[in-house]
């Protein structure tokens, strides 16, 4: 049995980083997915597809990998550059901006 993990990138909806400082263990499915022939749907028969189970670290995450028996490959996250402009979100409303300006 085969595992990812991995620490969640944040949504491109939103510019929170909630949900984003666990790390999450993956399974790999171990068989391709079937297309049901009378109702289109796809299936599977490896349920353990389905399960993400998430951890506070990713040391914590390897020690159950291991004690499962599951052979886990780890991918770091990318470091973000932070994006922090000098007067912040009032720049939005500036009052003395020279020059014609819109959204």
């Amino acid at each position: 049995m085969r595992a990812r993990i991995y620490k969640p990138a944040k949504t491109a909806m939103s510019s929170g980083t909630a949900k984003t400082n666990v790390w999450v263990l993956d399974h790999v499915a171990e068989q391709a997915r079937s297309v049901d022939p009378l109702m289109g749907w796809t299936s599977s028969d490896d349920t353990q597809a389905q399960v993400k189970l998430t951890f506070d670290t990713k040391e914590a995450a390897l020690e159950y990998a291991a004690a499962k028996g599951i052979e886990a490959s780890v991918q770091d996250p990318k470091a973000r550059k932070l994006n922090i402009r000098e007067n912040g979100y009032a720049e939005n409303f500036a009052t003395n901006r020279r020059g014609a300006w819109t959204h």
